[in-house]
């Protein structure tokens, strides 16, 4: 575990900067001491590398949140869409370079403006944030709401609430035991029948984002009680090895 000062002076990101991306749920600790201090795991960093990946591309954090919150986001995909962007970043800056070295050394003899075209960059930026935010568990889950009315939509939401009351029944108990495991399942089930279908990929990063300390961990905690949202990511944990 790391403390937020170790990242920072890892990572360059400001200690500021990583509790403002806590702060408006981008980016959380694994977990926090019971003074209140931030300590980041492997899994973690991890994440911090995609989102600054992202920050290079000059995406907006809005958008990174939406990007790697999506149930079915798929970081290797993502990282190859990144070099590729990144590729097409790195010809239009050396395509600059050239621009300004021409006119360094023999003046502006005609006016070019091609190496300030960016639209090749802003076309396939398009084309993969498209792809991040139509995965095909998005799609499904488009497809089983289609028609719902309110009213249909908050009996389903208090479904996953009843299952969260579930976990925290239990929460001081073993996280493998059988009752735990079998909870998993039901939660796992429900959100297949009612949502998309929940892989156990799919699931293991809903655990972390159970348990990540935002607005997730909150709800989930005061459904159950505290301990709730990291006792379901534990037995999320167990049953997706």
């Amino acid at each position: 575990m790391m403390t937020v000062n170790e990242v920072s002076k890892l990572t360059g990101v400001s200690i500021r900067t990583l509790q403002y991306y806590d702060k408006i749920g981008l980016f959380h600790p694994a977990k926090y001491t019971e003074a209140g201090y931030r300590l980041y795991d492997d899994a973690a960093l991890e994440t911090l590398q995609q989102i600054l990946l992202f920050r290079e591309l000059e995406f907006p954090l809005k958008d990174i949140k939406k990007i790697i919150s999506s149930p079915d986001f798929d970081r290797s995909t993502a990282l190859e869409q990144q070099i590729e962007l990144l590729m097409l970043k790195k010809e239009h800056i050396e395509n600059l370079i050239d621009l300004a070295k021409g006119i360094k050394l023999l003046g502006v003899k005609k006016l070019k403006f091609d190496a300030f075209d960016t639209r090749k960059i802003d076309e396939y930026a398009a084309q993969a944030k498209a792809s991040w935010g139509k995965t095909s568990a998005y799609k499904e889950f488009e497809e089983k709401s289609k028609g719902r009315t309110k009213e249909e939509d908050q009996i389903i939401y208090q479904g996953m609430i009843d299952i969260f009351g579930e976990f925290g029944q239990i929460r001081n108990a073993d996280p493998a035991s059988g009752e735990a495991q079998n909870l998993v399942k039901k939660l796992q089930n429900y959100i297949t029948e009612h949502m998309y279908t929940c892989t156990k990929e799919i699931l293991n990063g809903l655990g972390k984002m159970y348990a990540g300390g935002g607005d997730f961990t909150k709800n989930i905690d005061s459904y159950g009680g505290k301990g709730t949202a990291e006792f379901t990511h534990q037995a999320i944990e167990i049953y997706c090895r």
